[in-house]
């Protein structure tokens, strides 16, 4: 494959740099842009239209599940491959359901990254093994199950809720108004059957969404 442009997306400077040589050293890859966040993401794609989006996930703000929403509802034809340490159930459903079209953990060899992006490239879609297994295991005991009935967009708000940004916050990062993810918040809240907020954070981290420790459910309604 010739004449490759790649959008490398990814918060951490050093690992970009890592991943860039790795991806220059195939003939025909170039990568045209780098950025380190979601809303960087989106007005690079614009700027530079490239062939593949290699995206992390787990960025400070939004994360690259929106990215690729964002992404893919200006082009609905980018092709955008996740690459990231965050693997759960969840959210590789989310990035897919948001319009990935690949999804390789960055514990996979660097042979399995070219691989992606060379099927991501092409058309298809790409899974690294340790990926279809969480999707395979998922499935025998689905904790992704909470979050099945929201939109991308649903699960990227309960996902910052849940990590504790406050709802002005949230707004300006999606561009939406506080009371659109105010009324999101309570809309949420029901779809998950989560009683209070202390419950919706322990949901959305049985999920997989978030990271908490050491920490109880309060299943009060007060």
């Amino acid at each position: 494959m010739t004449g490759l442009s790649i959008l490398l997306v990814d918060d951490h400077p050093v690992v970009r740099e890592g991943y860039r040589r790795l991806l220059e050293r195939q003939p025909g890859f170039k990568v045209c842009a780098e950025v380190d966040n979601a809303q960087s993401a989106y007005h690079a794609y614009k700027e530079f239209g490239p062939d593949v989006v290699v995206m992390d996930v787990a960025m400070p703000g939004a994360s690259g599940v929106e990215a690729v929403r964002h992404i893919r509802q200006w082009d609905k034809n980018a092709r955008i491959l996740v690459f990231s340490m965050h693997l759960s159930a969840a959210m590789t459903i989310k990035a897919f359901e948001a319009g990935a079209s690949g999804f390789v953990t960055k514990s996979s060899g660097p042979a399995e990254l070219i691989r992606a992006v060379s099927t991501v490239a092409s058309g298809g879609r790409a899974l690294s093994p340790d990926v279809s297994q969480v999707i395979a295991d998922d499935r025998l005991e689905p904790r992704s199950q909470i979050v099945a009935d929201l939109t991308p967009r649903e699960t990227e708000i309960l996902r910052l809720l849940a990590s504790g940004m406050e709802s002005e916050h949230i707004a300006q990062l999606l561009h939406l108004s506080p009371k659109t993810v105010r009324n999101q918040h309570y809309a949420i809240k029901n779809k998950i059957g989560a009683r209070n907020d202390a419950h919706m954070v322990w949901l959305a981290a049985g999920a997989g969404l978030v990271r908490i420790e050491h920490a109880e459910p309060q299943l009060s309604d007060d």
